[in-house]
């Protein structure tokens, strides 16, 4: 087991996942794309991380990487990805996911202890079996179980899911089912095997807001009842304010801030977390505008000197455009990479306007708790 690294979740819990310095790159025709700079994620027993940024900051390649579902033109430059299980005879085993070959990674880990459930459920279903035995195929490959005992296994978890009617259900195909029911079962195949780790990939993007509560609660109560560790890749902070233990912001390929969900959200250090946290709708605010954090982000074709987000940061400083920050430290759990909270930096505190809304939030928050 190696060591912790700065700017990791630290508990007293059990980590199951380890990625260390994971950097990757890919070969387009336009030239090598330098996607993942440098990526360092800690995930522990029982517990949510969740992975926050815009569109192309790296979140889903990085959990792709921990599936070996990399595209054959990606390249891992560097880095591991420890997982610790515990495996037949009882013992406490941690393997480098990076180093196992795509045979072994399909046949001993994707599903049986690593499932992921992606955004849209009509590309994880085959459209021309049934909904039963698609929820079986995991037992019979994974778990060597005979028909009888499979079959009672889906219909248990179509139940757990939530999905009425189960044993009717069991004989559907995917286009029988609303967009909800499908984004259920893609959930009750990805349990079949009794994984440790479920990561969700915007499992909520493709369905109205009333059926996004329902699958996120549903995941809650399911994480509760098997013990499931959880990692959710998404754009959507009201999501994470929902479900997350931990954050991690990522910007450019990097990990630029990570800490407790309230940490995050009540006392963000870095600028481009606080763009974040502005862009949510607020329907307390006397501003009639919705703010967008302006620019793009960086084109890592060319990758970028210094701070990768200097050029949309109105708080950049000269430092920003020749180094790149290292993560300082905020709170045992919290820390950001930012020049900002370099010591000799001057004080920089997040906009007024930003801190008004934290405090409603934090206030609506107390009502509930």
């Amino acid at each position: 087991m190696s060591e912790k690294i700065p700017g990791l979740n630290q508990t007293d819990s059990k980590t199951i996942l380890e990625i260390r310095n994971l950097d990757i790159s890919f070969r387009t025709s336009a030239g090598i794309i330098h996607a993942i700079r440098g990526v360092n994620l800690d995930l522990c027993k029982g517990e949510t991380v969740a992975i926050v940024g815009e569109s192309g900051s790296g979140k889903s390649v990085t959990m792709k990487a921990v599936m070996g579902l990399l595209d054959s033109n990606a390249t891992v430059n560097s880095g591991e990805i420890l997982y610790t299980y515990t495996d037949a005879q009882g013992k406490s085993v941690t393997t480098d996911l990076l180093k196992m070959s795509k045979k072994d990674l399909r046949q001993n880990i994707n599903g049986q202890r690593i499932a992921m459930v992606f955004q849209d459920p009509m590309t994880s279903l085959d459209p021309t079996m049934t909904i039963g035995k698609q929820i079986m195929e995991g037992m019979f490959l994974h778990e060597r179980m005979d028909r009888g005992a499979a079959q009672a296994r889906a219909l248990e978890l179509l139940n757990l899911v939530g999905i009425p009617d189960a044993e009717k259900r069991f004989k559907n195909y995917p286009h029988q089912l609303s967009g909800g029911m499908r984004q259920r079962v893609v959930i009750a195949i990805a349990l079949s095997a009794n994984p440790d780790i479920l990561i969700c990939d915007e499992p909520t993007t493709a369905l109205d807001v009333t059926i996004q509560a329902r699958i996120l609660e549903l995941i809650m109560e399911i994480q509760q009842k098997m013990k499931l560790s959880v990692v959710y890749i998404t754009h959507d902070l009201g999501v994470v304010a929902k479900v997350a233990d931990y954050v991690d912001v990522m910007y450019a390929g990097r990990i630029v801030e990570v800490g407790n969900v309230n940490e995050i959200f009540f006392e963000p250090k870095h600028p481009y977390t606080w763009g974040l946290l502005s862009a949510m709708p607020d329907l307390d605010t006397e501003d009639d505008r919705l703010y967008s954090i302006p620019g793009s982000p960086p084109n890592l074709l060319r990758e970028p000197k210094g701070d990768a987000f200097a050029a949309r940061n109105r708080f950049a400083m000269a430092i920003d455009e020749k180094a790149e920050p290292p993560l300082f430290q905020v709170s045992p759990t919290h820390w950001a990479a930012t020049w900002l909270l370099h010591p000799d930096a001057p004080k920089v505190d997040m906009p007024p306007e930003l801190r008004a809304r934290l405090e409603r939030a934090r206030k609506e928050a107390e009502k509930y708790l």
